[in-house]
């Protein structure tokens, strides 16, 4: 976090767009009652103003803005001011046609949705500086400025029209240097398909070549370094006028999170370029296909995945106080899983709670997403007492905000170019690869055993950890290798899985078998992989029992490496299943097939004790499997939340006396917890 963030406290508000509501100064006078009444202290301004903001080209309107800024600053409140490229005004997209993005197809769009802009389009990133300027000259020394919030929800942001073009072959003559040598990392002689000169590239399109993966991939590559580019770009004038004041964007988890990451843009490349990490975060509480305490750890597994982009505590820059209006079925949150869902984020390292959006609106696409106030105007919902809860709760836990999350000695390795290729692999199964739904299952056992865990880039630094756990790394870089063998090699430890080390980063298969730096390091030699389809499976057994391998079973030969766990069917019975090699002064061990939970279930427990895992510093005995507990702590406490997923009442045993920082309950020995409970407990 910067600096002008730590001095706040926690942040407690969300998006406000008054320009829906000034013809009716009245309800914006009582929106400003009800924020003081619900302990909302931040507000996030602007996202979508920019046709109010300069109804004409070169005509500005501050004033209805300036007059929010007095409000909020009378109330001793935060400004997060965002620019407004996200959407812009009509007016624009007719007088400058090139803005307007063209599809896969060639058509050029028409104004309409959000974020329908050419990234490569030099009108439009004049455009956006040029309004930029002005909200940085007028706002940049008002003392309610915090943080900018540079568009919103970037991403999808594929144009193909002729700039495009020209920008993706100018980022490939960079990369590539020569058409010799992108002809030969394209393995472009398959189907006559060499390159003849620079201006013969064009991105991926059903019109055109879909077939070639290594293009595929680089213009996934290209479209996040070009969605940089235009962010860089944009954020040039808030630089130089406004210095001191972070920038973010807001980036986006799986919507749920239970289906997939966000898949557009590396976020892992893009951290880099924000001051502060921000994010939306939409799970689908209260739904019918899994548990609140399995939509727990899946929320859980995207709040770790965004706080280990910088290592550092971030932002919920979005969330929804009662429903959304986009996911299939649109339910509202339970009593009391507002208050948990934010105090969760809270837990795993976020410094607020901020929603879409503070005042619902009237009309259009958005107007029944939930919101603080409803359409009634009233503090009387159930939506706007338990927004009040969490304000109250914020407050109370102020002590702890400058605490961080508990470093985790466990890390899960996630890269964007790896997912990115691995579903774009002409090979296993497209309905079963599931690299993500893969992280999650591993993933799961370590937050149900209260075992906190980074998810990292393939470029971080492994030395931290203890354990790394590297599932289906299907393209792995020599560079990679290189670091896991280092590691290993001196002290740390290391689990893989079927599918790894097939391609590179230019997705080129090795040759010759598996890479010998794998097979040094895991003591193993890949044979092949078996993609079974649904309704086949194999059996794995280990220690006298047997466990269920469906969709993939690797085959491989044995080169030093211990067989913990073999194979019992087909025509590689017998053969390892799971193995250990101790490597230097560290261990590797290999999971061959994908497994059910039962087996990762008992195989992680394992690990837990053979490698001293363990949560020792658990203020509670582990109980029901919904009861989870994440630490935050800075130089002087330590703070336990301590978290009922689950929907009815559940009794935990504290260890020692702690008193909750909520309630100020003394907690010892016995204490009931209410479904959805949260406790923050520090030793009394």
């Amino acid at each position: 976090m910067t600096n002008i963030l730590k001095s706040l406290g926690f942040l407690h508000g969300g998006d406000y767009n008054p320009e829906q509501w000034l013809d009716n100064p009245d309800i914006i006078d009582r929106d400003f009652t009800l924020f003081e009444q619900s302990k909302i202290n931040t507000f996030t301004l602007g996202i979508f103003s920019w046709a109010k903001l300069e109804p004409k080209e070169g005509v500005y309107d501050f004033e209805w803005l300036d007059n929010i800024f007095d409000r909020i600053e009378k109330q001793n409140g935060n400004v997060i001011l965002a620019t407004p490229s996200g959407a812009r005004p009509r007016w624009m997209s007719t007088k400058y046609p090139e803005v307007l993005r063209t599809n896969e197809e060639g058509q050029k769009l028409v104004f309409g949705e959000r974020h329908n802009h050419c990234l490569s389009s030099p009108i439009y990133r004049e455009k956006t500086q040029e309004i930029n300027r002005q909200l940085a000259n007028r706002y940049g020394n008002r003392k309610s400025l915090i943080l900018w919030h540079i568009s919103n929800e970037l991403g999808g942001g594929e144009c193909y029209c002729e700039l495009c073009q020209e920008a993706f072959r100018t980022w490939m003559q960079r990369k590539y240097k020569t058409l010799d040598n992108l002809n030969k990392l394209y393995w472009s002689s398959f189907w006559s398909h060499q390159y003849n000169n620079w201006d013969e590239i064009h991105s991926p399109s059903l019109l055109g070549d879909t077939t070639s993966l290594s293009l595929n991939l680089d213009w996934k590559r290209f479209v996040t370094d070009q969605t940089i580019d235009f962010f860089e770009n944009e954020i040039k004038p808030l630089r130089e006028l406004t210095p001191d004041i972070p920038v973010t964007t807001n980036f986006m988890g799986g919507n749920p999170p239970s289906s997939s990451v966000h898949k557009d843009l590396d976020y892992q490349k893009f951290a880099n370029h924000v001051d502060v990490i921000s994010w939306d975060s939409y799970p689908n509480w209260a739904n019918d296909y899994e548990s609140t305490g399995e939509l727990a750890m899946k929320t859980a597994l995207m709040n770790d995945v965004m706080r280990s982009l910088k290592q550092d505590n971030y932002l919920i820059m979005e969330s929804t106080p009662s429903q959304v209006n986009w996911h299939p079925f649109n339910r509202s949150k339970r009593p009391g899983m507002h208050e948990m869902g934010s105090l969760q984020q809270i837990a795993h390292g976020a410094n607020s709670v901020l929603y879409f959006q503070l005042h619902q609106s009237r009309g259009s696409s958005e107007m029944f997403h939930g919101a603080v106030i409803t359409h009634s105007l009233s503090d009387k919902t159930r939506t706007f007492k338990e927004v009040s809860a969490v304000g109250n709760d914020l407050e109370k836990l102020q002590p702890l905000f400058n605490s961080e999350y508990k470093r985790p000695k466990v890390a899960i390795i996630f890269d964007y170019d790896n997912m990115w290729a691995l579903e774009d692999a002409r090979n296993y199964s497209d309905e079963t690869k599931n690299y993500w739904n893969t992280i999650q299952k591993h993933y799961s056992v370590f937050w149900h055993n209260n075992v906190a865990v980074d998810i990292i880039s393939a470029e971080d630094d492994l030395s931290p950890y203890s354990l790394i756990i590297d599932p289906m790394h299907f393209m792995m870089s020599k560079n990679f290798m290189d670091k896991i063998e280092k590691y290993v090699n001196s002290g740390g430890n290391i689990i893989g899985t079927y599918m790894t080390g097939i391609v590179d980063q230019n997705y080129l298969a090795y040759l010759g078998g598996w890479p010998e730096k794998l097979q040094r390091i895991y003591g193993l030699s890949y044979v092949e992989t078996d993609t079974m389809y649904p309704k086949q499976t194999n059996i794995i057994k280990w220690e006298g029992e047997n466990f269920t391998i469906l969709n993939y079973a690797d085959v491989f030969e044995l080169k030093g490496a211990r067989i913990l766990a073999h194979y019992v069917n087909d025509f590689y019975a017998e053969s390892p299943a799971l193995t250990e090699n101790n490597f230097g002064m560290g261990t590797a061990l290999m999971i061959a097939g994908r497994t059910n939970s039962d087996f990762l279930n008992k195989f992680y427990k394992k690990m837990l004790d053979k490698f001293a895992l363990g949560n020792t510093d658990s203020p509670i005995e582990n109980t029901d499997a919904n009861i989870n507990v994440q630490i935050r702590q800075d130089e002087n406490q330590t703070y336990f939340f301590v978290t009922n997923y689950g929907d009815s009442e559940q009794t935990v045993a504290f260890n020692d006396n702690y008193i909750d920082s909520l309630s100020g309950n003394n907690l010892n020995g016995l204490i009931i917890l209410a479904p959805y409970q949260v406790v923050v407990a520090t030793e009394a």
